[in-house]
């Protein structure tokens, strides 16, 4: 089954009760039983629940996966994945990435004794020289959030094999449609499910997605124990939206090369970071690795003058200023002031994260005028 129909139909049985062909909401949060631990798969709504079953089913059949994971959010799927580890384990992980993986990492988990190396991933030889006897997990975004920096997912992988660590990659911004990390050698995929797999910026989810049995029923485990759930409407929500993915990220995709070169002409715009440009670095590991390049774009202003960035964001009208992505609807953020001021200021610009950067996600609407009004405002 290619990826357009198992995004309608992967995983998915009519219901059995009446034959729904989308599966019902089951606001439950419990299940009748016919004596005590005897009952029909489903015995309290932490556990199982069919609504949240049959997009579990649906996230890991897009994936190439066998089992799937949903939670309340992105970051609680997160938060899964750092409980397999132990104190004075380590964790090797990207230094360019969402600010709330970070401020996770960072303020939460470093605390109870978990080590993070945060560096550059575009070169993966020099990651293998922090793997040590500690070393449990390499963290991966690619691309990466926000300078669309690209890693190679393969070479993660057989490092990963090589020295029996976990590789986890966040495809929140790539989805299954541009890019399958399963299949290139990750052992757990995760998705804020929030963004495009969701599309409407209507729920808020995260996903986990993995094909070893074991793992997974680690990860069920934690599922169950720690309680970070996401409840039947917010998964109902998220599975119909992953029956309009492909042709969702098709409009995405063309929008965004069109505004990525747009911006690239532009004489006000210093630096344009799209991984579809050739001269972006790691362009060719991004044509490998992935379908096509996505609707995410970040760009910076001449002088690196923070007040004209935030000029360019207020004065724009198609494009929202506001949080997250990936929804039908465009949307414009500042980084450094928004999604990334979590991460200190001296580190936010060791990795480009400028006064100046603006990210974009590029939505679904007409074409002309999302480029009529980003030339208004930028001008």
């Amino acid at each position: 089954m290619k990826f357009n129909t198992k995004a309608i139909h992967g995983g998915q049985e009519p219901d059995l009760a009446y034959g729904s062909v989308m599966p019902p909401i089951y606001q439950t949060s419990t299940y009748a039983q016919t004596t005590p631990g005897e009952h029909k798969g489903y015995a309290y709504s932490r556990s199982h629940n069919p609504t949240r079953h049959a997009l579990e089913n649906s996230i890991a059949s897009i994936e190439n996966g066998h089992f799937g994971l949903a939670f309340g959010s992105g970051l609680a799927a997160i938060d899964a994945i750092l409980k397999l580890l132990q104190p004075g384990d380590e964790v090797i992980s990207t230094s360019d990435l969402y600010g709330g993986s970070y401020r996770l990492f960072t303020s939460i988990y470093k605390k109870f004794g978990i080590k993070f190396h945060f560096i550059g991933m575009q070169d993966s030889e020099n990651i293998e020289a922090y793997i040590n006897k500690k070393t449990k997990l390499i963290w991966v975004e690619t691309p990466t959030n926000p300078m669309m920096n690209i890693i190679d997912i393969k070479a993660c992988g057989f490092l990963a094999k090589k020295h029996n660590l976990l590789l986890a990659v966040d495809n929140t911004f790539a989805t299954p449609y541009l890019q399958q990390p399963l299949d290139l050698g990750a052992d757990i995929v995760m998705h804020s499910a929030t963004k495009y797999l969701g599309g409407h910026s209507d729920v808020v989810l995260g996903a986990l997605v993995v094909k070893d049995k074991e793992l997974a029923d680690k990860l069920y485990f934690i599922q169950n124990a720690s309680g970070a759930i996401c409840g039947p409407q917010d998964s109902f929500l998220v599975l119909r939206g992953i029956k309009t993915l492909h042709v969702r990220m098709q409009r995405h995709c063309e929008n965004g090369r069109a505004v990525a070169e747009y911006l690239a002409n532009h004489p006000k715009i210093e630096k344009v970071y799209w991984p579809g440009f050739e001269n972006h670095p790691n362009h060719s590991v991004a044509k490998a690795q992935m379908k096509d390049y996505g609707g995410m774009i970040s760009f910076s202003t001449k002088g690196n003058n923070f007040e004209e960035a935030i000029k360019i964001v207020e004065n724009l009208n198609v494009f929202t200023l506001a949080e997250s992505l990936g929804g039908v609807e465009s949307l414009a953020g500042h980084p450094a002031s928004m999604t990334h001021a979590s991460i200190p200021k001296e580190d936010r610009e060791k990795i480009g994260v400028l006064d100046s950067l603006i990210r974009l996600s590029v939505g679904i609407e007409d074409i002309d005028d999302l480029i009529a009004d980003l030339n208004q405002a930028i001008n």
